[in-house]
């Protein structure tokens, strides 16, 4: 039971504090991701009702 406290302490960090000063390049690719997400929705919305836009002018044609 007497090595687990030192293993959880060598896999630990430093403790020191550094300033950031750039984005992480995960905080990039979340940011890429999430444009990506909106401008696919955005297009799926706009094709589905554009389909119903061109239904309901043949329904008032008819």
């Amino acid at each position: 039971m007497t090595p687990l406290p030192a293993l959880a302490a060598a896999s630990g960090h430093s403790g020191t504090v550094h300033p950031r000063t750039a984005p992480e390049l995960s905080d990039i690719a979340l940011f890429v991701v999430a444009i990506g997400a909106v401008v696919f929705v955005r297009r799926a919305l706009r094709r589905r009702f554009a389909k119903t836009r061109v239904e309901r002018e043949q329904a008032k044609k008819d």
